[in-house]
Formats: structure tokens, sequence, C-alpha cells
């Protein structure tokens, strides 16, 4: 599957950014999909992810973006979404989606190693 994300920008702090990932087959609701991020300097780190059906998702501890960032998905659009609220500085990074297929990867999966396509990420810059 190819994965194309998109919606990052630049934003004021307390700002709000929905980024979205675009797959491209209908093999979609198959995979549990992820959102990481590296900000320059740093290695890259989970941000959120979502089982295959959206039933469950779960948030990194990285940057505190648990109650800021909601993840979830659309399996008929065969899209994945990250809505941010509240940004802040330290939240500037780029972002990527990620597909893991194999049976044991689930929503509290946050390994790296784990997904098995990526996308080209997109960056998001807050600004104070």
């Amino acid at each position: 599957v190819q994965l194309q994300a998109s919606g990052g920008g630049l934003v004021q702090v307390g700002g709000s950014l929905m980024l979205s990932c675009a797959a491209s087959d209908n093999t979609f609701s198959t995979y549990v999909m992820g959102w990481f991020r590296q900000a320059p300097g740093k290695e890259r780190e989970f941000v959120a992810a979502i089982d295959r059906r959206g039933d469950n998702t779960y948030y990194g501890n990285a940057g505190s973006v648990k109650g800021r960032f909601t993840i979830s998905r659309d399996n008929v659009k065969n899209m994945v979404y990250l809505q941010m609220n509240s940004l802040k500085p330290e939240d500037t990074a780029v972002y990527y989606c990620a597909a893991g297929r194999r049976f044991w990867v689930t929503a509290g999966t946050n390994m790296e190693r784990a997904y098995d396509y990526w996308g080209q990420g997109t960056q998001v810059t807050v600004s104070s």
C-alpha cells in the first residue's frame, strides 16, 4: 500500500491542524494505522495509532499529546486522520503516517519496526 500524508503547515501556538493520510488501495482496513513524528535533531517518535476497525486508539507519551490529539480513520475512504489541537512549539516536526499489516500489530503497538509502510511525511511548524 502507498500512503500520502497531507495537511501540515505553519500554525500559531494554541492553534489546530488536521493531518490526513490517504491509502492507495482497498486493503486499508486490514492495517493498523499510526502516526509518528520527527523533530529536527531528534529520533522519530510514536504519536498515536488506531486499530483496524477504528474501535481502539492509543496515544504516545511524548509531548503529552493525549487529550490534545485525536486519531481517527474512515475505512470507506481509505483515510486516517490526526486532529491536533492546542498546538505547542514542541509539536513542531515532520509527521509520518504508517501502516502495520502483521497480525500481532494492535493500536498499542508503538514500535517503528512493526509498521511496514510509511508515507512521505508532512511538516508541522508551530510558531510562538
